[in-house]
């Protein structure tokens, strides 16, 4: 289908908008890093929170959704909703620790908690290793989104898609900073959200699929409905639902789902007024992330199993794009009409736009502040630092375009991100909570869980990719572990002016707070409850899993399972709303 007229016009419009935003903030944003990598520090929580639900709501997302629904059913998307416990994780008990810290970056976190030159490496490193290497490849998988979209609705060369989808972005990103990555965030939601449901409707409709409940009956959709895999299945229940949650919630770094929080969500939160809007931002965003979002596009997912059972049929109607099950959802789109289809493409640039802009900025940042200023030029002005972070920003597309030209699956490239960060997870949990931790553990967690993933990439054992990531995770866990215990502590002022920063509790602590008594280094005490944080974050995860099923059961006209679902959700709210007030007094 060809775009229109009108399809142009929304389009043009929403390009024209964000580029005006960016112009608007630019002259604030410039003023200095503080301003420009994290708006000072002044943003509420519900414009935070739309913003980190912006930024997950990339173009790649509802490919990427698409990619597991045709392949495993609904039951798949386990393999990203188990991510949801880390979330909460970060809602009830990281959100306020890293608020206190008073970090301009989360890189800078690692000379505050650890000492010595081993502590300024990992920084310098991780600032390359992130923020140019592991952003590079998040941003070329977005990029991989776009090329596919605009393959099949624009009939664009690859490296078309990648041009015109990236001009605006870099313009509005390098002049706006993260004030102005945040304020089109929150239109670019709207637009997003508007865009997919009312698309759903209307592929649902289309007399090719005959409505909600022919689709929900199809012979190529009525197995793929069930909200858990085959329990009678070993492997499929193995691989989609009790390794995500024994094993990769907690050891895998992820952007956007980092345990412990970090990247650009520790950036969010940082940008917060105060705590309590930093807990607020990261609540708002996981429960809109998990129980809002995901259902326009296992709907568009489902119906295109009814117009393209196999790949070859995707294939044979859209030859010259670049083949895989997740271009089964651009491919659904080509069938809207006039107005509508240029809506959503619209959502879908703006999806682009906002994970794009989002991860610039956060990379740009680990460039200018925590590599350039701390080791190239320590007396780098504030017009400097934010001159280098909009160079960096033009760089970091560069590499980012040019890297998605190599790529052809949204989930492959999932897979290989998860096991690059397999393994380190526990760090980034512990390091709060546990004062034997160093920068050689996370050193050694970095580089091992790093050899292990070249090792499987190019070393064919014939194992499947959860088995890669078990031993992954159990290799880089050991390693890392014994390095801890082997290598000496962090020095004891440092570990001392940190916890007194962000007075964390815990059992872990204790060995360090008789030796800061021996040593006469005085410590704070905490106010922070461990029971009433630990509820509520598993009263958060009952809510958003129980709405997220409630919603599903409502479009399967499943009455009596949603009300119960909702009931639970009701009453899960009300508690958190109720240890939330206890924890206050």
């Amino acid at each position: 289908m060809q775009l229109q007229t009108l399809d142009w016009v929304l389009i043009g419009s929403f390009f024209a908008i964000f580029l005006v935003i960016g112009i608007v903030v630019a002259k604030r944003s410039g003023k200095n890093t503080k301003e420009f990598f994290l708006s000072g520090r002044n943003m509420p929580w519900w414009l935070l929170g739309i913003s980190m639900v912006a930024t997950t709501f990339s173009a790649d997302t509802p490919n990427l959704v698409t990619d597991i629904v045709r392949q495993n059913g609904v039951s798949g998307n386990w393999v990203w909703w188990t991510f949801l416990i880390t979330g909460m994780l970060t809602v009830f008990v990281y959100a306020k620790l890293w608020r206190r810290s008073k970090v301009l970056t989360d890189l800078q976190f690692y000379e505050m908690r650890y000492s010595g030159k081993e502590a300024a490496f990992l920084r310098g490193f991780r600032a390359i290793y992130l923020g140019v290497f592991f952003n590079v490849m998040i941003m070329a998988s977005v990029c991989l989104a776009a090329i596919k979209i605009g393959g099949i609705l624009f009939n664009l060369e690859p490296w078309e898609c990648v041009l015109y989808a990236s001009l605006i972005t870099v313009a509005y990103s390098s002049f706006g900073g993260l004030r102005g990555v945040i304020f089109t965030d929150f239109l670019q939601f709207i637009v997003a959200m508007v865009g997919s449901i009312w698309a759903a409707y209307y592929i649902i409709n289309m007399p090719e699929i005959g409505g909600l409940d022919k689709l929900l009956t199809h012979e190529n959709v009525a197995d793929k409905l069930n909200f858990l895999p085959d329990f009678n299945d070993t492997n499929s229940l193995l691989v989609l639902l009790i390794i995500p949650i024994a094993v990769q919630w907690w050891s895998v770094w992820y952007p956007g789902a980092e345990p412990g929080g970090g990247g650009y969500i520790a950036q969010r939160m940082l940008s917060a007024k105060d705590e309590k809007n930093a807990i607020g931002a990261t609540l708002l965003f996981n429960v809109a992330h998990y129980a809002l979002r995901p259902w326009p596009w296992i709907l568009i997912a489902l119906a295109s199993l009814v117009l393209y059972p196999e790949l070859s049929d995707i294939g044979n109607e859209f030859p010259n794009a670049v083949l895989g099950h997740d271009l089964g959802y651009p491919a659904m789109l080509t069938n809207l009409p006039s107005g509508l289809l240029g809506l959503v493409v619209a959502s879908l640039i703006a999806a682009f736009m906002s994970t794009i802009s989002t991860h610039l900025n956060w990379g740009s940042s680990y460039i200018s502040l925590d590599f350039y200023k701390r080791f190239v030029k320590p007396e780098a002005s504030e017009k400097e630092l934010v001159a280098v972070g909009r160079l960096s920003t033009v760089v970091l597309m560069l590499f980012a375009a040019l890297l998605a030209l190599t790529l052809s699956s949204a989930l492959s490239t999932f897979a290989i991100l998860l096991q690059i960060g397999a393994g380190t997870g526990l760090i980034f949990i512990l390091r709060w909570f546990w004062w034997r931790v160093n920068a050689y553990s996370e050193i050694t967690g970095m580089i091992v869980s790093f050899v292990m993933a070249l090792f499987f990439e190019f070393v064919d054992l014939g194992l499947e990719d959860y088995e890669k990531l078990i031993y992954g995770v159990a290799i880089t866990t050991v390693a890392w572990l014994a390095v801890t215990l082997l290598t000496r502590p962090t020095d004891s002022k440092t570990l001392a002016n940190f916890y007194n920063a962000v007075t964390p509790y815990g059992n872990g602590w204790k060995p360090f707070k008789k030796k800061a008594a021996a040593e006469n280094l005085p410590l704070k005490t905490t106010n922070d409850v461990f029971t009433i944080d630990l509820a509520s974050m598993l009263l958060g995860i009952v809510f958003v899993y129980t709405s997220l099923f409630a919603t599903g059961y409502i479009i399967y006209g499943n009455m009596m399972g949603a009300g119960i679902l909702i009931a639970i959700a009701v009453v899960s709210g009300i508690t958190i709303f109720s240890l939330w007030k206890k924890k206050k007094k």
